[in-house]
């Protein structure tokens, strides 16, 4: 089998370049390629008279790191198929942030060797006065993402080449910190052009000069900083529930809390239907609120936890969207809802239920219960497949009514009357309208001509009950007119 030696070219300049390697670079039979020439070791061997084979130019040829290593890889690959003792040198340790080395070591057609290369890492530490045991992230600038990023350690991006890079990390790091943020810069760590500068992280892309050597350093973050991280939120519901907490939110169980959830999941349909994005978010958090305080409880009490909630949905999620996680293909919405209702039957299969309809929650509203109940019902085949008997069926209803309203029988009104009410969520289902909302839509419309009506009223200085209804039904219709 080909092999590749992969040589790690230090931290620092050649004064701190193991004699082994120094002659395993130097020695004439040894075809040597470098990723890159921007490194002080490489420059004093050039001036010493020994040549490389470097793969800059590659970094010109594509838009990504990606392919740049790739390309690299499998030429050394090819070229490794042609040459008995091919070297590879790398800035640093061959093992820390190399990801050509971890491309060679996982193709099987050639062996590779790793050796000798000082990380830069214990120079860093050395140079920013840091201890890593107080917790330490390390991340490569070009292939990140910023939810990987835990401001609560001591946190060093590698490979900051350019200006393009490090605007890409300045803003990442802009969506969590200020622009007056300090981060440090340090250059050539563990060399004679070591060079170390705090900046404002706003200034991270502007005032620095950067090169394969350069590395980011943001000091651990302060928790009140971070407020808007989720961290904050599970341990600030782990205080008000803990011995020091809060009287109230310490005596909540979930039974308690079931009012509550209701309350604030109304009071952010409101805020959508007001398109009130302020009020969105402030809604969405009490939600959220809700969800949390009820996992809390359930960790209090050894039974679950937000971690148990949040991996029940994010396996249910992707367990459903076998088009996006697997390998289903679909075309169509359509598609998708089949898809995710065949899931969904197959996962109730273990439920055992009784009924198709015990999937409805009991403690559901009637309004939506009906709807819920219809829909289960007609997914067995039992619904009408046109509107018209759905309108025979209202007319009907309507007229049992009537029936029972001559013969004064109160409980007979109230039970047609909720047959009606039954009949018209199905002709809103018919036409895929969620009757509650529907409802909720017609009441919001009557708040606004009804207070319209008073304001009109009040400014008469007259109370509405000295109107007529014929007067009051003039306002009202000006109120449909403002409309």
């Amino acid at each position: 089998m080909h092999t590749i030696e992969v040589i790690g070219l230090g931290a620092g300049d050649i004064n701190q370049l193991p004699l082994g390697i120094y002659r395993k670079l130097t020695k004439q039979e040894n075809v040597v390629y470098v990723r890159t020439k921007d490194h002080p070791v490489i420059e004093t061997l050039e001036q010493e008279g020994v040549t490389f084979h470097a793969f800059d130019p590659i970094y010109e040829q594509y838009d990504t790191f990606e392919e740049v290593y790739t390309t690299i890889a499998q030429t050394l690959i090819t070229q490794a198929q042609n040459n008995t003792s091919l070297v590879y040198a790398v800035p640093g340790h061959p093992m820390l942030a190399e990801k050509t080395v971890q491309l060679l070591l996982g193709n099987s057609d050639v062996e590779v060797k790793i050796s000798g290369g000082q990380s830069y890492l214990d120079p860093l530490f050395s140079a920013l006065k840091i201890d890593p045991i107080d917790g330490f992230q390390f991340l490569d600038a070009t292939s990140f993402t910023r939810n990987q990023i835990d401001y609560r350690q001591h946190l060093i991006f590698c490979q900051v080449y350019d200006r393009f890079i490090a605007s890409e990390v300045k803003l990442s790091l802009l969506e969590d910190l200020s622009p007056d943020h300090p981060v440090t810069v340090v250059e050539a760590v563990g060399s004679e052009q070591e060079n170390i500068q705090t900046i404002p992280l706003v200034a991270l892309d502007q005032e620095v000069n950067l090169s394969n050597l350069t590395s980011v350093y943001v000091p651990p973050v302060q928790a009140e900083a971070l407020n808007h991280q989720f961290f904050r939120l599970r341990d600030t519901i782990a205080i008000l529930r803990g011995p020091n907490g809060c009287p109230w939110d310490q005596k909540q169980t979930n039974v308690s809390l079931r009012k509550y959830l209701i309350e604030e999941a109304y009071e952010l349909i409101d805020a959508i239907n007001q398109e009130d994005d302020d009020g969105i978010i402030e809604e969405l958090g009490d939600v959220l609120l809700q969800v949390m305080l009820h996992s809390q409880i359930g960790e209090d009490s050894g039974y679950f936890t937000i971690d148990d909630v949040i991996r029940t949905v994010t396996e249910k999620m992707i367990r459903r969207h076998p088009h996006v996680f697997g390998t289903a293909n679909v075309e169509t919405e359509a598609d998708v809802l089949n898809n995710w209702q065949a899931i969904k039957e197959a996962e109730k299969e273990t439920a055992q239920a009784v009924s198709v309809l015990d999937r409805i929650p009991s403690a559901a509203s009637p309004l939506v219960k009906a709807e819920g109940l219809q829909r289960e019902a007609a997914k067995v085949g039992f619904d009408w497949s046109t509107p018209a008997p759905i309108w025979e069926k209202i007319t009907e209803e309507i007229n049992e009514v009537r029936i029972a309203i001559e013969e004064s029988n109160e409980m007979e009104i109230e039970k047609e009357l909720g047959d009606v009410l039954f009949a018209i969520v199905n002709i809103a289902r018919y036409y895929k309208v969620n009757a509650n909302l529907a409802l909720e839509q017609t009441n919001q419309k009557f708040i606004r001509r009804f207070r319209f009506m008073e304001q009109r009223i009040a400014i008469e200085q007259r109370g509405m009950k000295e109107f007529t209804l014929d007067e009051l039904d003039v306002l009202w219709n000006e109120a449909k007119k403002q409309e």
